[in-house]
């Protein structure tokens, strides 16, 4: 066989397209992983964006990050329509904040099913209804329950047996409401303390408000108001300030938002907690990083992976 100059030069041009095709830098592209949250109406929700922006800014070159959210916190809807455009976009993960602990669970199992990793962080997928679709998620968040105790303790200190507080839980569906108010509960029962109700706002502050308002209504001798995040925290003091209670009713939160952090400077809030919105984001996505890298199937991944919690007070430095 004969070979001319330029079939040599040819084989020779393959020959270096194909050691670079086959080089780590062109083997595969960098995965794609796509961040879920709910309301980016809530500072949180935009605290964890920013913090997972910035994290895959500093590790560029290991990933590249969609992140979105809706636009108020039931839209349930709205998050799922997302979901499946990750999927259609062929993202290689999902870290999910769900708005609704059962109701994501379908279009999860789809994502998975196509190959698709997913974590969960924020709020737990109702495990029930994963065990019905036969799927594993990952857990990476705090124990809220936990969390809603400790500022629940805190405000106890300052009540005495009998007194009545009302409870204004978040999506009722969800699964850190319920366990914030559990943890609520929790601390109101260990000190005696009457809570004559649990109302749902929604996690909005101006749901929050109606339903201070009204539990303040029905109740003229409740003395405060545990608020299962900061934006109905924020939706309490306005309502206690409306109804001229301004230092008779205490209110306390959950998630240490920048805009509560003035209120809890001149008493107006008592104690929130913090989860590190940022950090559960960063935690979320460098676990899905990890099991991407090692080609871990979602069946094999940890169950939970705990990240703090911790009371903050205008004491708290």
């Amino acid at each position: 066989m004969q070979f001319t100059r330029r079939s040599v030069q040819t084989a020779a041009a393959l020959a270096v397209v194909g050691s670079l095709l086959a080089s780590p830098a062109f083997a595969q592209d960098k995965p794609k992983i796509a961040l879920i949250m709910k309301s980016l109406a809530n500072e949180f929700f935009r605290t964890m964006e920013d913090g997972a922006k910035a994290h895959q800014k500093a590790h560029a070159k290991e990933y590249t990050l969609v992140a979105n959210g809706i636009k108020n916190e039931t839209d349930t809807a709205a998050q799922i329509k997302m979901i499946e455009q990750a999927v259609a976009q062929k993202v290689n993960a999902i870290v999910l904040a769900p708005a609704d602990s059962k109701a994501l669970v379908p279009v999860v199992k789809s994502a998975i099913d196509k190959g698709i990793l997913v974590v969960n962080i924020d709020n737990q997928l109702d495990a029930d209804a994963l065990k019905e679709k036969n799927i594993t998620v990952p857990f990476v968040g705090p124990d809220n329950r936990a969390g809603a105790k400790l500022v629940g303790d805190h405000l106890a200190k300052t009540l005495k047996a009998g007194d009545k507080v009302g409870i204004i839980e978040g999506v009722s569906t969800t699964f850190n409401a319920q366990q914030r108010t559990l943890g609520y509960q929790d601390a109101m029962k260990a000190a005696n303390i009457t809570v004559v109700g649990v109302q749902s706002g929604n996690w909005e502050i101006e749901k929050g408000n109606t339903v201070a308002a009204g539990m303040m209504r029905e109740h003229p001798d409740l003395v405060a108001l545990l608020a299962g995040n900061d934006s109905m925290a924020l939706g309490a003091v306005a309502a206690v300030k409306a109804a001229g209670k301004t230092g008779k009713v205490q209110v306390v939160g959950y998630d240490n938002i920048g805009a509560i952090k003035p209120m809890l400077a001149d008493g107006r809030v008592l104690a929130t907690a913090d989860q590190y919105a940022a950090k559960q984001a960063v935690f979320g996505i460098e676990l899905a990083q990890k099991a991407l890298a090692a080609k871990t199937p979602q069946n094999q991944l940890p169950a939970t992976v705990k990240t703090d919690v911790v009371l903050v007070t205008k004491d708290s430095k």
